[in-house]
């Protein structure tokens, strides 16, 4: 840094003087003087040298090292650690620089002196200190924003790595209070946009529980054509440097995929993560959502995408998951994460989710309701004993959370009864439909949330089981009631009625 900083300072002069001379081909008469002056600075460090050397104005007077503390110093009316603070903070400012500008040669790899290197899974910065001589400084840094144009270096770096074809980038560092500090330039690339919608999409769901990531292909008619899961279990007790590093390839096989399969690319727009808080009994899950960053790993999505060529959609999340469990999992027999990259996927090619007509029939079914809502009564009895007798703080907090949840079911279910109770047959129901006029209007979404409480529990017995496949019954037959008695819950009585008239069937018997 001392040797180049003062190639920069006789550059400059040089370029003064040789300015008033008007004199012609002044690189290469500088060139000579600095290695003259600095024989064993590397040639790139002098070329890079008169490079900054050109950056200053030659019409009026420049003090290397800022002129502000070059003014406090003369006056002399600091003494003491104050004093030599500020003559340290002149000396970084005027000694501490270290540039390196890019080459377009193949062996410089983008920069031969200042080059980003993997080492150990994680990014250094190899720096030429002499003949092959090398210090290797691990880089830290973070993205601010989803705008950071680190987050398109960073996807350009990995893509030359495992194409071998590089491209130009200047490194700067500076000394400062004894931390080197770096600033790299490149030419940000503007790609034109060649995979798109039109062929379908490659929807992409994050999971924190299990972590994973759930893959779609969707075709341009909104079939599924084809599924997969990458478990990304492995970047939880990785540091954040491998941690990024092991995103980016992970983003460039997505997109690879993409571009394979001619499409698009489907993603939530992820404005919010939902993080778990403090005290509320699911530590196991905070953890997780903070050793795991979804909505960085899909910054880093979008960018890669970006240099690549391919569209990325982003859409609404709202019941994307809800919808995927209860219409696509049991009907395709898959896992309800896929599903829901499956309604990702449709979402994003702009088709709507109609509600199927056997779930329409079964939020209409007002004792069918009142049964789901006692099995709910009875759950919150059971919560409430348990969290009389458990001591330990934390697993009371999952309980109540548990209980708070039950609660909400409750007063979804009884606002919904109580509605089938007040209104005319031939008004507009829960789905939408006015069903004696036939008219279909659009399922408001919330009318998903409010079958997932009135299904999931009541009959399967867990809030969010991982086998949705005994739902295919209610989905295709309509026959709820079987599918209760093949579960093992006692039938109930509701509203005074027999039991035989609890529920129907696809008949309507």
């Amino acid at each position: 840094m001392r040797k180049q900083s003062s190639a920069i300072h006789v550059a400059y002069n040089m370029l003064k003087e040789l300015e008033k001379e008007k004199t012609k081909n002044s690189h290469a008469q500088i060139y000579h003087r600095l290695r003259q002056l600095f024989p064993d600075l590397p040639t790139k460090y002098i070329d890079s040298a008169i490079y900054k050397a050109r950056q200053y104005p030659t019409n009026k007077p420049v003090v290397f090292g800022g002129k502000r503390l070059f003014e406090k110093l003369c006056k002399n009316h600091l003494t003491g650690k104050a004093r030599e603070k500020l003559k340290k903070q002149w000396r970084e400012l005027r000694q501490g620089t270290l540039i390196a500008i890019g080459s377009k040669h193949k062996t410089a790899q983008g920069n031969l002196l200042l080059r980003f290197m993997e080492l150990d899974g994680k990014l250094h910065l190899r720096i030429t200190t002499g003949n092959r001589e090398f210090i290797y400084a691990k880089v830290l840094r973070e993205p601010t924003n989803n705008k950071d144009k680190w987050l398109t270096f960073m996807a350009m770096l990995l893509e030359s790595w495992q194409t071998q074809n590089y491209f130009v980038y200047t490194v700067e560092l500076k000394l400062r209070d004894g931390e080197v500090y770096g600033s790299v330039y490149f030419e940000l690339p503007t790609p034109e946009v060649r995979y798109t919608k039109e062929n379908g999409v490659i929807a992409v769901d994050t999971n924190a529980s299990p972590i994973h990531l759930a893959i779609a292909e969707v075709s341009k008619t909104g079939e599924l054509l084809s599924y997969q899961t990458i478990n990304l279990h492995h970047l939880l007790g990785l540091s954040q440097n491998s941690k990024d590093h092991q995103e980016w390839i992970l983003a460039h096989q997505l997109l690879d995929l993409a571009i394979q399969k001619g499409k698009a690319i489907a993603v939530e727009n992820l404005k919010k993560l939902k993080k778990g808080m403090r005290g509320d009994g699911k530590a196991e899950l905070r953890k997780r959502l903070h050793q795991w960053n979804a909505k960085k790993f899909l910054q880093k999505l979008k960018r890669v995408a970006m240099l690549k060529g391919v569209e990325v959609v982003e859409v609404n999340p709202a019941y994307t998951s809800v919808i995927g469990m209860l219409k696509y999992a049991p009907q395709l027999n898959i896992d309800k994460d896929i599903a829901g990259a499956y309604v990702i996927g449709r979402r994003a090619l702009g088709f709507k989710e109609d509600m199927p007509e056997n779930y329409e029939r079964l939020l209409k079914d007002k004792v069918y309701l009142e049964f789901a809502l006692k099995r709910y009564e009875e759950r919150e009895k059971e919560l409430v004993e348990l969290i009389e007798k458990e001591s330990n703080e934390y697993k009371r907090n999952a309980l109540k959370s548990k209980l708070r949840s039950v609660e909400d079911a409750e007063k979804l279910l009884t606002s919904l009864i109580q509605s089938l109770q007040s209104e005319p047959s031939s008004c507009e129901g829960a789905n939408g439909r006015n069903l004696e006029q036939g008219e279909t209007k659009k399922v408001s979404q919330s009318a998903w949330q409010v079958l997932k409480v009135a299904l999931l529990f009541p009959i399967l017995g867990r809030v969010l089981p991982r086998d949705l496949s005994p739902l295919k019954p209610v989905l295709v037959e309509g026959v709820w009631d079987r599918v209760r008695r093949s579960n093992g819950l006692v039938p109930l009585e509701a509203g005074g009625r027999s039991q035989q008239g609890i529920f129907r069937t696809a008949s309507g018997l």
